[in-house]
């Protein structure tokens, strides 16, 4: 179940309500900072860029690649852990315009979390330190700490036990890595 708040809307749908729900020069910079990150390949100043003037919570040594879209509206809304890897053209997203309700809600990711290339995350989820999101996943719930989930529907893969039975071996992962 996605953790979100739901805000009612009358007479047009809630996207035509934007501006009262988040302020235009807010999204303007949001934008813009967004925009910048996507194309710079430089780790550090993204996160820079992250922290300072979207107010995100971004854990050391945490990496976005390339064309990775943040939700322009309220990305304070989003938290990443420590040494996670955000894969390229993914999409984060902490709201939902619908027709006659907006919502909201955090997203959480943990430390050591492995998101793949083109996955979508949508607002209200938690995804546990060490998990491992197989690209083009849509992430709609919680995703418990250590298992590799994918697919859509997004569904377990392998369990946090079954992984370590895989990796038992693995000069990178196993051996108590």
């Amino acid at each position: 179940m996605r953790r979100t708040t739901r805000y009612p809307v009358t007479g047009g749908n809630s996207l035509w309500h934007v501006y009262k729900t988040v302020p235009f020069l807010k999204v303007v910079k949001n934008f813009v900072v967004i925009q910048l990150a996507r194309y710079t390949p430089i780790l550090g100043l993204k996160n820079w860029l992250y922290r300072t003037f979207l107010r995100m919570k971004i854990g050391d040594q945490t990496s976005f690649a390339l064309m990775v879209m943040l939700d322009v509206m309220f990305p304070e809304k989003i938290s990443v852990g420590r040494n996670t890897v955000i894969g390229y053209n993914t999409t984060i997203l902490a709201h939902e315009y619908l027709i006659k309700e907006y919502r909201l809600g955090e997203v959480v990711i943990g430390d050591e979390v492995m998101i793949g290339a083109n996955t979508t995350i949508l607002p209200g989820v938690k995804i546990g330190d060490g998990a491992i999101v197989s690209a083009g996943t849509l992430v709609h719930k919680d995703v418990p700490a250590g298992v590799f989930v994918g697919g859509n529907p997004m569904r377990i893969i392998y369990t946090k036990e079954q992984l370590a039975e895989r990796w038992a071996n693995d000069e990178i992962y196993g051996n108590g890595s």
